[in-house]
């Protein structure tokens, strides 16, 4: 049958019967060589000041050796990378894994110099070691964020994207879709998908053709020049399936990518442990108490404590702006839920009128948001001064104080009001076992441009798996955020 009877346009027919050129291969080696280029660089800038500073003046014969080292040790530093696997196209453009094997070569590469040299007794100058490698590595690690950046912008635009094959049923195939789309910068573009023998009638998926059935999937794949092949849960594709499906596919080098039940489950919480022959996928509770906690605590009140310090000539500007430009209060304190249940108050500068909080019932029925939360975008109770403050976040700095004294911590779950507790149900109460943040995974996802669907995930995937380099990660992605103001109203 031909294709164009399965979907029904002429202008799939040529998408599918183009050669099985790939056309995904050729963006990863450029990549490869842009990052290759970036850490040679990196590393011989960090040696040659390493080399200036240890060694001022004239080159003597003393310090000449240490020139020839400056030139061999970014070779030795690519390919201490590339023994870390740092060049692997699956660890490109997202997640943190491929800054943490920068960070390890980093590590590597220091022990063996050190190894080196006692083995050898070879007499070496500790301070063009200091500052060389931390000086190259750190330097590299900030060449390979603007790389990704890089890639991301291009994403976006729709190049260096892997072509993506999904196997599943349409429920799950269509939020992965949906999921992916407005996520580009993850670059996985579904150009076919695959689907039961009972569901296989559908023409498309969102937008996606349907182009076989799960036996089809090989071909589906040859047919349309992908080179990444996404399996979703479902019973239909068990061992036995999948352990076929991968064999067709090495022929091509085709990757294979299987999504577990689990859902918004942090790789570190997720180990593989082997039983006779079987995978078992062994999933960590997460770690909710004791010594990380503390630490977590610590740091709360270290980073709150320094950014008031900071921050004190700023947060003394806006006071007197409130002040200046509007009668009330300068500060608006509101009862908020935290952890446990507990309630405390929350300090924010105010950016409404005196009377905000009466005319509140006034506006219900202009309410934008969906689910527990009240949001308007044109409130018509915001300040002039309110609108910038609330634009760039800095309405939330007083909240500084509410972390010092333990109310709650600079990243978690948005703090709720009381009565949107009371309209809790099921699973929601989970936001509730960890204190509530000044910033999170909302505020730099979307902020109120969030359904209240996609808030509720987002604070419950930080419970499980928040640890903290995910607090660091976030409260670096909070700049951006606050500085785009995208979602702020």
């Amino acid at each position: 049958m031909a294709v164009v009877d399965k979907v029904g346009t002429d202008v799939l027919t040529a998408e599918v019967r183009r050669p099985t050129v790939r056309p995904t291969t050729a963006w990863p080696a450029r990549y490869r060589r842009r990052a290759i280029t970036l850490d040679f660089g990196s590393m011989l800038l960090a040696s040659a000041v390493a080399y200036v500073v240890r060694f001022p003046g004239t080159p003597t014969e003393r310090n000449t050796p240490y020139l020839v080292f400056s030139v061999l040790l970014p070779l030795g530093w690519l390919l201490t990378l590339a023994l870390c696997r740092a060049y692997q196209p699956r660890f490109v453009g997202v997640g943190y894994e491929e800054f943490h094997r920068v960070v390890r070569a980093g590590f590597a590469l220091t022990a063996t110099v050190a190894i080196l040299a006692y083995a050898t007794k070879t007499e070496v100058a500790r301070g063009y070691v200091v500052i060389a490698l931390p000086v190259g590595t750190l330097l590299d690690l900030l060449m390979r964020y603007r790389l990704r950046k890089w890639l991301h912008k291009r994403r976006w635009g729709g190049e260096c994207m892997r072509r993506v094959v999904a196997v599943g049923h349409l429920g799950a195939l269509a939020d992965l879709i949906r999921l992916l789309r407005g996520k580009a910068y993850h670059g996985m573009d579904i150009v076919a998908v695959c689907v039961p023998p009972g569901e296989s009638a559908a023409g498309d998926v969102e937008g996606v053709p349907v182009l076989g059935d799960f036996g089809a999937a090989a071909s589906v794949v040859e047919r349309v020049g992908a080179d990444s092949v996404a399996v979703l849960a479902c019973p239909e594709m068990d061992g036995v399936a999948l352990r076929r499906l991968a064999w067709q596919l090495e022929r091509d080098d085709v990757e294979l990518v299987v999504a577990p039940a689990l859902m918004d489950v942090a790789g570190p919480r997720i180990s593989i442990r082997p039983v006779t022959g079987l995978p078992l996928l062994h999933l960590e509770h997460p770690e909710l108490a004791g010594g990380r906690k503390v630490l977590k605590g610590l740091v709360d009140r270290t980073f709150a404590l320094a950014g008031l310090a900071v921050l004190s000539p700023l947060l003394l500007c806006i006071a007197a702006l409130i002040k200046i430009t509007s009668s009330g209060q300068v500060m608006f304190r509101q009862v908020r839920v935290g952890r446990d249940g507990e309630e405390f108050t929350v300090l924010k500068f105010r950016t409404m009128v005196a009377d905000a909080e009466t005319r509140k019932h006034e506006l219900l029925a202009s309410n934008e948001y969906d689910g527990v939360l009240f949001k308007i975008k044109s409130d018509p109770r915001i300040t002039r001064v309110g609108r910038v403050l609330r634009r760039y976040s800095l309405d939330e700095l007083p909240q500084l104080i509410n972390v010092v004294r333990g109310d709650m911590s600079l990243v978690g779950p948005r703090p709720p009001l009381p009565d949107e507790v009371a309209r809790y149900g099921g699973d929601v109460y989970r936001r509730l076992v960890v204190k509530p943040g000044l910033t999170g995974l909302w505020q730099v996802s979307g902020r109120s441009d969030l359904s209240w669907d996609e808030s509720v995930r987002l604070d419950l995937r930080y419970v499980d798996n928040w640890s903290l380099a995910l607090d660091l990660q976030i409260m670096w992605k909070t700049w951006s955020a606050v500085v785009r103001g995208s979602g702020a109203y």
